[in-house]
């Protein structure tokens, strides 16, 4: 399958017009479009030891490389994010949460859900399909959660998210990249945090991104490899 062809499907069905004004989306470098394309590995983020060796090969990434590759290398990001059916509702779906709108509206990144569960059921769901999981101001068992807002990726490092969750009167926000000014934050308003990591929340939108492209007829890779080791 022609380049050409791959990137106009992407752009039907992922338009780079919804990025944020700031985001850098698209190709990477200058490639050649009329090549011949028989596979698509799809990255959170590339590293330079996989652009080697990739004959006839699109490179997918969700956060922009530090290089230029030589494989030819588009980047998704901030709208596939927004986009209904992108990264945040894959997220959601994860945690068997119902989206009711969007988190910040000016943006429309993240989105806010409806739960009517209590927090022990929740809790249960996030821990059975997240590995690093922090809490600022943990809630009881019992306590029944009705309104929560997500943002996958970097929404814990945001003090005006953190707000905003207050202003909307959400529950819990959930998402990645916790920081201590924030954290601190949640504290003096009451807001309850949980932190997935930037990565981890991710990972559902990147897979959802996988079943998007699977209607190309071309091989389809997700290759999910984590940053951050833990050091034992």
């Amino acid at each position: 399958m022609k380049l050409k062809k791959i990137i106009e499907f992407i752009n039907e069905k992922i338009p780079q017009s919804l990025a944020l004004s700031y985001d850098k989306v698209g190709f990477k470098g200058d490639y050649d479009l009329n090549q011949d394309i028989k596979s698509v590995k799809i990255y959170m983020d590339l590293l330079p030891r996989y652009d080697a060796d990739c004959e006839n090969t699109l490179i997918i990434t969700h956060h922009s490389p530090l290089f230029v590759p030589k494989t030819p290398t588009y980047v998704i990001h901030s709208n596939w994010d927004i986009m209904d059916g992108g990264a945040n509702d894959a997220l959601a779906e994860t945690l068997k949460l119902e989206v009711v709108g969007y988190f910040d509206d000016s943006t429309k990144i993240g989105r806010v859900c409806r739960s009517n569960q209590t927090f022990a059921v929740l809790k249960r769901n996030i821990l059975d399909n997240f590995t690093h999981v922090r809490i600022v101001n943990k809630l009881g068992d019992d306590e029944f959660i009705e309104n929560v807002g997500i943002v996958s990726g970097f929404g814990l490092k945001n003090p005006y998210y953190t707000e905003l969750a207050r202003d909307k009167n959400l529950d819990i926000l959930i998402s990645g990249d916790l920081t201590q000014e924030c954290a601190i934050l949640a504290k003096n308003l009451g807001v309850t945090l949980i932190d997935l990591n930037h990565h981890e929340s991710e990972v559902p939108g990147l897979h959802a991104l996988g079943d998007v492209l699977s209607e190309l007829d071309v091989d389809i890779e997700i290759i999910d490899e984590k940053p951050i080791e833990e050091l034992k």
